[in-house]
């Protein structure tokens, strides 16, 4: 079946093609991770919760039904030339910074379905900058997800189940690339509005749908959700054959109705239609050690920008882009299962910005940990070329550690996330090592640090001083490296969910 006449299809007409498929009632688990470098998603409950019939507490041993979290996180982090400018103000000055997270998870299934219930509560903040706080670090107390379900669990077929979810939530999707919930970050992206789940991950395959309204994360109150724009789509997993692959074909959209003339200046945006057709597969090379997962995504449709000057007080653009990645990665016969892999990422940019076209790709709400360590780079105006080590020399211990390159595709597009928009001809942004070790110290302590340099290249250094806006605070000090290094410790009050006892 080619994938494009899915949307041709009626759903009514496409559930009973996928029900066809060899296999369909069956209650076998055809998932199976990808083995690429931190594109896994996050599962659903998140990895900190756990049922509660298989925490420490025996007398709860039999309670099945209900699933329970509650998690803390320190990290100290330590920057020195940090490129990621704040607003306009770029960051110039060493840095020393506490980042505190606690979260807690209650959901409640089995025992009134086909009515199931999810709140999850998190806790965000940040101590001892020199520089503003922003909410990719602050947000207070906090509803991360306030959702109900109806799950109806043999609707589809024998363990093959039909839910709907209504509320707030958050998800990771595909690769992680375009959405995920930024698990690194000390804030959580989550979002309102509708998901509709054909089936469930363990199945030979399943649709995952959704239209949801991303949530503006506000420092200091209850956070609320952005009614001008929606993110809706579907993700199509089918495992039938995911010993060897998993194909996810799929779609992104993303609308926003403008409002590019509000009197308050602050609020205005432009319009925006952005359609995104891609393709991800998985798996591993049949009798071999070899493992891949590689994606393709193509976007079109309009983008638009804000332009005073024009009586619509914007200015409409063809939007017109494309990402592909591809990691490539091979597991050694040893005790500590090294894993060696190597890895190309491309996202278009911007030609010229004054044209009748916008070339840069929208990387959505992705997870940049895959793209740097050092948080600098998204899937948008670059090319990445990257190589990879990971491995286990001890029982709970795992160490990785890259060196990564990094261009921009157009030399017209800018570097986003450091700010810099110069053009000058050249592209190349720089490398950066990085090293990370995780300890599971016990069932409920995990700790972890990592140091990250970054080198700049050759257009980087070519922004050294240089003004890069009207409102720009200050100039970029970007001709030495930058250096990162954390310490980061995860307390669980429920354990690792394998209690002694059994």
């Amino acid at each position: 079946m080619k994938r494009k006449q899915i949307s041709a299809l009626s759903a009514t007409g496409a559930i009973g093609l996928l029900l066809s498929l060899p296999g369909a009632v069956s209650a076998e688990d055809y998932y199976q991770k990808t083995k690429g470098y931190r594109v896994e998603p996050e599962p659903d409950p998140p990895s900190y919760v756990r049922n509660l019939s298989k925490t420490q507490f025996e007398q709860f041993r039999d309670v099945d039904w209900l699933d329970v979290g509650l998690d803390f996180r320190s990290r100290y982090e330590y920057r020195e030339n940090d490129y990621r400018p704040t607003g306009s103000k770029f960051k110039n000055d060493p840095d020393n910074l506490w980042l505190l997270r606690t979260r807690a998870y209650i959901g409640i299934h089995d025992i009134l379905d086909p009515f199931r219930f999810v709140v999850e509560a998190q806790d965000s903040r940040s101590y001892n900058s020199l520089y503003p706080k922003t909410n990719s670090d602050v947000n207070e107390f906090d509803l991360i997800q306030g959702y109900g379900e109806l799950y109806f669990d043999n609707a589809l077929g024998h363990n093959r189940p039909l839910s709907i979810r209504a509320g707030r939530q958050s998800l990771e999707l595909l690769d992680r690339r375009l959405i995920g919930n930024n698990q690194f970050r000390n804030t959580t992206n989550n979002f309102e509005g509708y998901r509709v789940r054909f089936g469930k991950k363990q199945n030979n395959w399943d649709l995952d749908t959704f239209a949801l309204q991303p949530v503006d994360r506000i420092m200091n109150e209850f956070d609320q959700p952005d009614e001008d724009t929606w993110i809706y789509g579907a993700v199509l997993s089918i495992k039938q054959w995911s010993e060897f692959v998993t194909i996810q074909p799929y779609f992104l959209g993303r609308k926003v109705d403008g409002d590019p003339k509000n009197l308050i200046v602050a609020n205005r945006k432009a319009d925006m239609d952005i359609y995104a057709p891609g393709l991800r597969v998985y798996g591993v090379i049949p009798d071999t050690a070899f493992d891949y997962d590689t994606d393709i995504n193509k976007q079109f449709g309009r983008f638009g920008k804000l332009d005073a000057t024009k009586p619509s007080g914007e200015v409409l653009q063809q939007h017109d882009a494309i990402a592909y990645s591809l990691e490539l990665g091979y597991t050694f016969d040893h005790d500590w299962k090294p894993r060696a892999s190597a890895y190309y990422g491309y996202g278009s940019g911007d030609k010229r910005s004054g044209d009748s076209y916008n070339q840069r790709f929208d990387a959505f709400y992705g997870f940049n940990q895959p793209w740097s360590r050092n948080d600098y780079f998204s899937w948008d105006n670059i090319h990445a070329p990257k190589a990879r080590l990971e491995f286990s020399p001890y029982k709970g211990v795992q160490i990785d550690t890259g060196y990564n390159a990094y261009w921009m595709a157009s030399d017209g597009g800018g570097w986003n996330r450091g700010g810099l928009t110069g053009v000058n001809g050249k592209t190349f942004l720089g490398h950066e090592f990085d090293i990370r070790l995780r300890h599971k110290l016990n069932a409920y302590v995990d700790w972890s640090l990592s140091y990250a340099r970054f080198t700049p290249g050759d257009y980087t250094t070519s922004q050294n001083g240089v003004k890069q806006s009207a409102t720009a605070t200050g100039t970029p000090f970007t001709n030495e490296p930058s250096n990162f290094f954390y310490f980061e410790v995860s307390l669980n009050a429920f354990g690792d969910g394998k209690p002694k006892y059994h």
